[in-house]
């Protein structure tokens, strides 16, 4: 690559946003949502899996095509194709292990593999894997790509560790908040790799934000509060309203 190419590369804006506290929160509750209202689609509304994860995928796309047309990090556009692909990964599971009969511990497998089959491809063709740059079409390609695995990844594995062992909703979130915590400690403590980290504090916020969403939204004869999912995905859509719009002010005042 060319000093000038490299140049142009490095001097272009990310177009994801920064890891800060209010991205944590507002992916904890875009994974909540995404368990939540692909339920409310296909039970509460009686689409069916094939339409509702029809619907969503077309929807998918379109806010990746608005997303990929971006130049720079734009929060509304950003985290509108996170809640989009979280419930798109959710489908995705429910689609292998309802309709095709995929065991949980199976399809937790096999997405587990496509997550590293993508992060293997990623870097050797870019030599990273850092979301601080993701400066071209093809590394944001490769960035989503990831990012849906894990949704399926989590959505799979937080059903397995839940009911498939029947450690109860509650339970299985804790769980995966401990292993957050540990990950979070061995990163503050004892230096463990920032990359590596990240990542598995991404794929592993999933399934604990599918766990805590099943437990607010499920029946309290299936182990949850009985809020149902209408309830819970509004709240946690206000939730994620409220955040952006925080952001996007605070974005703002750092580009004036």
């Amino acid at each position: 690559m060319t000093a000038i190419a490299l140049e142009r590369i490095t001097s272009s804006p990310n177009r994801v946003p920064e890891v800060t506290v209010d991205f944590w929160l507002v992916k904890l509750m875009a994974v909540t949502v995404g368990e939540t209202a692909a339920d409310y689609l296909n039970v509460h509304l009686g689409l069916g899996l094939p339409a509702t994860s029809g619907l969503m995928a077309g929807l998918l796309i379109a806010a990746l095509m608005l997303q990929f047309a971006q130049r720079r990090y734009v929060p509304w556009i950003y985290w509108l194709a996170v809640v989009l692909i979280s419930v798109v990964g959710t489908l995705i599971s429910d689609n292998l292990v309802d309709n095709l009969g995929v065991p949980l511990l199976t399809s937790s497998l096999l997405f587990g593999a496509a997550l590293v089959a993508t992060f293997a491809a990623w870097y050797a063709t870019e030599k990273t894997l850092s979301i601080h740059t993701i400066y071209t079409a093809r590394r944001e390609v490769f960035y989503w790509l990831a990012i849906l695995f894990t949704f399926a990844l989590g959505t799979s594995a937080g059903d397995w560790l839940a009911e498939g062992l029947g450690l109860g909703y509650l339970q299985a979130g804790l769980a995966y908040g401990a292993v957050i915590a540990l990950i979070a400690l061995a990163y503050y403590r004892f230096r463990l790799d920032g990359i590596l980290a990240f990542w598995l504090a991404y794929i592993l916020t999933r399934p604990m934000g599918a766990s805590f969403g099943d437990l607010l939204a499920q029946s309290k004869a299936d182990g949850g509060l009985g809020l149902g999912t209408t309830i819970t995905s509004a709240l946690f859509f206000a939730g994620i309203a409220v955040l952006i719009v925080y952001m996007t002010i605070v974005k703002m005042r750092r580009q004036s």
